[in-house]
């Protein structure tokens, strides 16, 4: 087909698609979810066991029904996933073997496989349809408007759900109107900083010059977050149109996408999208016959943590090494190539077609007085449901952990949240209660960050979890400065002495002195931020530094140097099954007699705690 030439031609190609999809309203559509989570737990095959089992049948695909394969669903505790429209069906952990039985009851016969659906474990209700899920219900989708129900594969897809209408509406505007809009909508940005996006358009643009270039921070190195992965795989379009736009309004006719080497499908999807929007005649020369011409490569990083910070980022992308510079130097004065330059990560930019679309005021009625709009949310560890969540700015803590991650796994006591990556802080279960949004958690000695939360129970040791942060922050650090490269290291050790029972009173000061020393005189943010979480665990759980230092105890039992294992004689049986699983075959003791672990042989591997099913074995 020929490029689309003009504005009129693009909504004159939407409702050509729309008619074709209303013949094909009733057709019962399978939607297999292809994230990377779901693939790699084997979304692959039951994607293929689907069109086989059609075929098998005599049933035509497009005809009798359809089969997409889309972006992240968000729920990746049960992955693979399977939903059916326009029933609103959801179907959890579904194999090849289940396809059989899916195509018979649901697709053929209308009926519901209950045993494939989502179970309430509080109540045990069973809950069939989609948006009833609690997961799902309490959320609100604008950066993850799409992903789950297009084809990130198929421009055609994203053209028929509304996508390119943001850009048409944008190029019959005035940059200038263009640019008031997105300060108007509050939108800051998402890659963690919140800077306000409009107010960083604005000086871009103030800025003389003949070039100037956009960017997309696709690196997202934190550990547990996949937020911009998931929008660059199952919905790229999002973020090629709100680049295009942004483009437009500064008078950018080049932009990059930063995309972390770890990202293959990402890159993949991306790739695709550029060169149908191409085609299409959305992207390149003489956009949609505005007379605007922007074009999109695609920078892979090389893995460097580093490389998120805008800086380094934009060295990076020219070819040098990713090192941060001083903050003196404006990046939207001199950016990439000393070029006026607009860097914001990928879910800014996916909000963008929407702030122009439905406008700023629409936006700005979510969230609270300083953060509008909606955040995306990887919820990981101890909890129930873990996954991709996108709520309004302001969502309590408390409200995301109980209502949508399902509560803490397993019945344990919720003790803290991590936020912001590991160079967010670790917020206590007693403010809870506090909204997620920039100034609260910031407040509270923690970050937005780009999104990661990161869910901890009684089990956790907050002393360990700052030695983990601060460790993988050492391994990270480029070493430009020398409160990164001698002061991270340092704080580590002390960190290291105190979990392995070396710790003395002193080494709390010690440890508050260098993150000082840290925050006021590292070069970049990435380090002036990595001492919060060492300072948030000493401000919210001094008491568990003190038992360290003081008792050589870990309350957590976690710290291996300063726990023993042992079994309670009255709860054992002698089932003999610690024994048998006994590593270093420590444990003694005849068959239903309670058994004895010899502690100069225990390397403390926890295998013991492990495998019994009668609770007695005992951490002190």
């Amino acid at each position: 087909m020929a490029p689309i030439d003009s504005i009129g031609g693009l909504e004159a190609y939407r409702r050509k698609l729309a008619e074709a999809a209303e013949a094909k309203a009733d057709m019962p559509t399978v939607l297999v979810c292809f994230g990377t989570g779901c693939q790699a737990n084997g979304a692959g095959p039951v994607a293929e066991a689907f069109r086989k089992v059609i075929d098998e049948q005599g049933l035509k695909l497009d005809v009798n029904l359809g089969i997409k394969t889309t972006g992240c669903h968000g729920y990746c505790e049960n992955g693979p996933l399977v939903a059916i429209r326009p029933q609103d069906i959801l179907y959890l952990k579904v194999k090849p073997e289940d396809v059989p039985e899916i195509v018979e009851e649901t697709i053929k016969g209308g009926r519901t496989v209950e045993r494939l659906v989502y179970r309430d474990k509080a109540t045990d209700e069973v809950v069939a349809r989609y948006s009833e899920i609690p997961f799902y219900k309490h959320q609100h989708r604008i950066a993850l408007r799409h992903i789950g129900s297009i084809d990130p594969t198929d421009i055609d897809d994203y053209i028929l759900a509304g996508g390119y209408a943001g850009l048409a509406k944008a190029l019959a505007m005035d940059p200038e109107e263009i640019v008031s809009e997105v300060e108007r909508s509050g939108l800051r940005g998402r890659g963690g900083a919140g800077f306000p996006a409009g107010t960083k358009w604005r000086s871009c643009l103030a800025v003389e010059s003949d070039v100037r270039y956009v960017l997309c921070n696709g690196d997202e190195g934190d550990p547990g977050a996949f937020m911009d992965r998931s929008i660059m795989e199952g919905d790229p379009h999002s973020v090629i149109e709100g680049m295009i736009i942004g483009a437009f309004a500064l008078g950018s006719h080049q932009g990059y996408i930063y995309v972390r080497d770890e990202y293959p499908l990402a890159v993949k999807n991306l790739s695709i999208a550029l060169e149908a929007a191409r085609e299409k005649g959305l992207l390149g020369e003489n956009i949609l016959g505005s007379g605007f011409s922007f074009d999109i490569k695609i920078s892979r990083g090389g893995g460097a943590f580093v490389c998120g910070e805008s800086s380094a980022l934009m060295r990076s992308v020219a070819g040098e090494v990713g090192e941060p510079r001083a903050k003196y130097i404006r990046s939207v004065e001199k950016g990439l190539y000393d070029k006026p330059t607009v860097l914001n990560n990928v879910e800014t930019w996916a909000n963008v077609p929407e702030i122009i679309l439905k406008g700023a005021d629409w936006y700005a009625s979510m969230g609270t007085e300083g953060s509008k709009g909606t955040k995306v949310f990887s919820l990981v560890g101890k909890v129930n449901n873990t996954g991709l969540v996108e709520v309004p700015m302001g969502i309590s803590i408390r409200e995301l952990v109980e209502n949508i991650g399902g509560g803490v796994l397993g019945g344990k006591k919720f003790k803290a949240v991590q936020t912001g990556g590991p160079s967010g802080g670790c917020i206590p279960e007693r403010l809870a209660d506090l909204p997620i949004d920039f100034d609260s958690l910031t407040e509270a000695g923690s970050m937005m960050g780009s999104g990661g939360i990161i869910v901890m129970d009684e089990e956790t040791c907050m002393v360990d979890v700052a030695r983990y942060f601060t460790n993988f922050l050492v391994d990270e650090s480029c070493g430009k400065c020398t409160p990164c490269r001698d002061g991270l290291p340092r704080i580590l050790d002390l960190l290291t002495d105190i979990t392995e029972g070396r710790g003395g009173e002193e080494h709390v000061a010690l440890l508050e002195e260098l993150c000082d020393l840290l925050t006021w005189g590292a070069l970049c943010g990435l380090g002036t931020s990595a001492a919060n979480p060492v300072l948030s665990t000493i401000k919210y759980f001094r008491d568990e530094y003190d038992a360290h230092i003081r008792d050589k105890k870990c309350p957590a039992g976690v710290c291996k140097a300063l726990i023993t294992y042992s079994i309670d004689p009255e709860a054992c049986t002698g089932c003999r099954l610690c024994a048998k699983n006994c590593p270093q075959e420590c444990i003694t003791g005849k068959r239903k007699e309670a058994h004895v672990i010899d502690t100069s042989k225990c390397i403390k591997c926890g295998v013991c705690k492990d495998v019994c099913t009668f609770d007695a074995v005992r951490i002190s």
